[in-house]
């Protein structure tokens, strides 16, 4: 198979400038693109490595908000649960799983995270 890695995945924000503040001064991630063209605007924010998150208006028939099921990986899950909450964050956790220990958290359109230790 020729595909050997995901670029990026795409969350629907209702709005982008208050998405890029969440996503980049709450979760402490990187923006690693923000251009406009014409009426479309790509604001793509991530991690210094890997996958990154593509804040996007939601495409005609579509709405903000119904992500879920993506994972962020985290060297200090308590410290970043704590530092989440600070910031106002409504957190789930930590809370011991089977395959280890991980909080839950959505950002402000409803977009749902799993963060794991």
């Amino acid at each position: 198979m020729a595909i050997n890695t995901v670029k990026t995945v795409t969350v629907f924000v209702a709005d982008q400038d208050r998405a890029r503040r969440f996503y980049v001064d709450t979760l402490g991630l990187e923006v690693k693109a923000d251009q406009t063209f014409g009426e479309n605007r790509w604001l793509e924010v991530g991690a210094p490595q890997g996958t990154t998150l593509v804040l996007h208006k939601p495409f005609p028939g579509m709405s903000a908000g119904g992500g879920q099921g993506t994972l962020f990986a985290s060297d200090d899950l308590d410290a970043d649960v704590v530092r989440l909450q600070a910031a106002g964050v409504v957190v789930d956790g930590p809370n011991d799983m089977p395959w280890g220990r991980q909080a839950t958290f959505s950002d402000p359109d409803g977009n749902s995270y799993v963060l794991q230790g």
